[in-house]
């Protein structure tokens, strides 16, 4: 199995292995079907940071899980490559609609795309997550620099869709959004394992700044 990577989506946690002082709706909320999210914080070797989801937006439980627990692993590009989006009980949601007409645009870019947030989690665990106005969001893996036109044509074309599109750039040294490297800043804020920090090139790690 590969290493998890955030965003992912990973089964195995039960409700008794959360800490004593876990809320009761984490615990609730898992089962035996039901994945955690794969959350960008430290951990020790060995284990993962994950966050519970809960069916409230406001609940959202970070913790962490064993290595050795996981039962099953699906990333959000493996979300993105089963496609069961065009199967869904509701093809009209907004962001359903702008998925559709944009997959195609992202195959073109010959980059790894995937599908994270509400509606990611909901394909891959059949679990209802997303609504009617839930915003698409995806994550994009560029292992090598991106110039900052790209971004903004590529945010043109996001602009277009009929749903509002949060995608975040998954650089080798942790996540930017789209838009701000699309902007004109000189610093952009780049998500890392270790918290945000400052950047001119969220490609050089040399360049961090906190």
């Amino acid at each position: 199995m590969q290493p998890p990577h955030p965003h992912d989506l990973l089964w195995g946690l039960r409700p008794e292995q959360l800490p004593e002082e876990a809320p009761a709706w984490a615990r609730a909320a898992l089962g035996e079907q039901v994945p955690v999210v794969v959350r960008r914080a430290p951990a020790e070797a060995g284990w993962v940071a994950v966050g519970v989801r809960g069916s409230a937006r406001e609940h959202r439980y970070g913790t962490w899980m064993r290595l050795g627990e996981i039962s099953r692993l699906v990333s959000p590009q493996a979300i993105a490559r089963a496609g069961r989006w065009r199967n869904h009980s509701q093809p009209h949601w907004p962001a359903l609609r702008a998925l559709s007409g944009l997959a195609p645009c992202f195959d073109a870019l010959g980059l790894a795309w995937g599908i994270t947030g509400s509606l990611g989690f909901e394909l891959a665990s059949g679990i209802a997550a997303a609504h009617p106005d839930s915003d698409l969001d995806l994550s994009l893996r560029a292992p090598r620099h991106l110039p900052r036109d790209w971004a903004r044509s590529l945010c043109r074309s996001l602009d277009e869709a009929p749903a509002r599109i949060d995608l975040q750039l998954e650089t080798p040294n942790g996540a930017v959004a789209l838009r701000e490297w699309a902007g004109t800043a000189p610093r952009v804020l780049l998500k890392t394992q270790d918290g945000p920090l400052l950047v001119s090139d969220p490609w050089q790690l040399q360049q961090v700044a906190a």
